[in-house]
């Protein structure tokens, strides 16, 4: 091949290799935008997983609360009536003077005790419905579960102590039905404050679940 030839292919492989390198480093950088955008749309798929299932989680909590609360306080206003049907039995086993419980008739002994057992069988079917009477004498006061109706001078007991239940009251679950009627202590001591709580290790659980 002569000298002349040479010189005329020469750049021709010259220009056809700066084009394939051109190819290459373009295919390259095509790659690289590729990769970016594939990593950037796999990002926003793991999000959006991420807060679809944190949405399904706090979704299963709230149906699991309701679910719980439905049972438990499902029967709520049938206990609110039923306490007055209750209340009721009370009084009319209250009105009937000692010396007729003590006469000795058969048939009224029997009445009474016929009255009697229905209260405790109405107030058991209640407790075991998840209704829990309150008698708080000698507890302090609680303004979510008592009303206080008078107050009873004592210097012997702190103040706000309950000293007399007038009518007990009735809670079911967290839920008061119905406040107990209460007296409470006035000028006794006053409660001592409690000393602060040294505060304890965290608890993980508990962060959790708040």
């Amino acid at each position: 091949m002569s000298d002349q030839a040479k010189d005329e292919r020469a750049p021709s492989e010259a220009e056809a290799a700066e084009a394939s390198a051109e190819r290459t480093e373009g295919s390259i950088d095509g790659d690289y935008e590729a990769l970016v955008r594939l990593l950037k749309e796999n990002e926003e798929l793991k999000d959006r997983a991420l807060r679809v299932a944190a949405e399904m989680e706090n979704l299963r909590r709230r149906t699991a609360r309701d679910v719980h609360d439905a049972r438990t306080y499902a029967v709520a206003n049938f206990a609110r009536d039923m306490l007055s049907v209750s209340d009721n039995l009370r009084r009319a086993l209250d009105a009937i003077p000692a010396e007729s419980k003590a006469s000795g008739d058969a048939g009224f002994k029997a009445l009474i005790e016929g009255v009697d057992l229905t209260e405790r069988a109405m107030l058991s079917a209640l407790e075991r419905h998840g209704v829990k009477k309150l008698t708080p004498e000698g507890e302090k006061f609680d303004p979510n579960f008592h009303q206080a109706m008078f107050e009873v001078p004592n210097p012997d007991v702190p103040a706000n102590t309950v000293v007399q239940v007038v009518q007990p009251g009735y809670s079911i679950g967290e839920r008061v039905l119905r406040p107990a009627m209460v007296g409470v202590a006035k000028g006794g001591p006053k409660v001592a404050a409690e000393a602060p709580v040294e505060p304890g290790p965290v608890n993980e659980q508990a962060e959790k679940d708040a």
